[in-house]
């Protein structure tokens, strides 16, 4: 990590920054700073997000601050704005920090998924009134379509890659799943945070949850997506890239009792309910082949050097794993859509 560009202390007058990397997120780069005696989270931004993502965060989290939630809030500079931008044009921000706050990886336990659960309800149910147009926006979210021309273009432009007859092995296992996959606007959209893996919910030190955390991905999206891509994450113990991955049902009931809690009176139509478990292997299979197309263009999701020779073995191994979880959440769909059943039929 090369320093925190000049520009950036200038704009936040008495930050300091550490320099050791802070969480394990894959896309932004995030630090731990000091601001007027307070810690905070400094970050550079992705240039997959414009710095024009900032407004959406600001109004998000704005009026789930207005309804008493607990959220992360932009700290603005000294001229007022919510991000500055070094001489390469990307965007840092600074953040407050969730004093007292944890987060894992991955989680082993039901206690864990149904404090998740509980946080997102209430994320749903505080943003169920909020009139708000994103300014940012991204394609091809959720659409698996856009994900296999991508993939597909990445085959095509790296036809000598060191990996790509392995990947090639892999994309082949996806096919019989795809007609079991969802379209995007399967659903009506609503507010959704859009990237609810288990590291962006934040505990508190007895297992409480607080709060959810890295925004950048906030946007309208159908709810089996959203709570799809949470499923995903929570209720596989494995992490990412290991060997074994399946879903567990008892991490799944509670993830569902504990989101029920938490949005209490937000209405989940038949439908979005109905779709859940088939919303989590559409997100598998959708993020099995980002991890393909990334195993060949190596541009992307970070690596860990300590355990693999560079972008691409990590990505192949990344794209095991969520193979392996997509299908095991195709031979448990009936008992996975007889708890949602169960959870969240009011």
């Amino acid at each position: 990590m090369q320093p925190v560009p000049e520009v950036v202390v200038d704009a936040w007058p008495g930050l300091t920054v550490g320099e050791a990397p802070y969480g394990t997120g894959l896309i932004n780069v995030t630090l731990k700073g000091q601001l007027a005696g307070a810690p905070v989270i400094v970050q550079r931004v992705h240039p997959a997000f414009a710095p024009s993502v900032h407004f959406d965060i600001e109004a998000i989290t704005s009026h789930l601050a207005e309804r008493s939630l607990l959220t992360p809030r932009l700290i603005r500079t000294k001229t007022a704005e919510l991000c500055t931008v070094d001489a390469e044009g990307r965007a840092w921000r600074v953040l407050s920090f969730i004093d007292g706050s944890v987060s894992h990886d991955r989680f082993t336990t039901p206690a864990f998924t149904r404090e998740a659960g509980k946080v997102v309800g209430r994320h749903h149910a505080a943003l169920g009134d909020l009139d708000w147009s994103y300014v940012h926006t991204r394609p091809g979210i959720h659409d698996v379509g856009y994900r296999i021309r991508g993939f597909q273009a990445a085959r095509d432009g790296h036809p000598s890659h060191r990996l790509v007859g392995e990947v090639a092995e892999l994309r082949d296992r996806l096919t019989r799943l795809e007609p079991l996959l969802l379209p995007q606007d399967v659903t009506p959209a609503r507010h959704a945070h859009g990237d609810l893996k288990a590291s962006n919910v934040l505990f508190d030190a007895n297992g409480t949850g607080l709060c959810l955390v890295d925004l950048d991905t906030l946007a309208h999206m159908a709810w089996p997506f959203e709570m799809g891509d949470a499923i995903r994450s929570w209720c596989n113990p494995r992490r990412e890239d290991e060997p074994g991955a399946g879903i567990e049902l008892d991490l799944y009931e509670a993830a569902l009792g504990g989101y029920r809690e938490g949005a209490q009176h937000l209405a989940l139509s038949a439908t979005e309910r109905e779709l859940l478990p088939r919303g989590v292997l559409t997100i598998a299979v959708e993020l099995a082949l980002r991890f393909l197309t990334d195993a060949l263009e190596e541009r992307y999701f970070s690596f860990d050097p300590a355990r693999y020779a560079s972008h691409g073995e990590h990505n192949l191994a990344r794209a095991k794993g969520q193979i392996e979880l997509a299908l095991s959440v195709e031979a448990a769909l009936g008992e996975l859509e007889r708890i949602t059943r169960r959870q969240l039929t009011q």
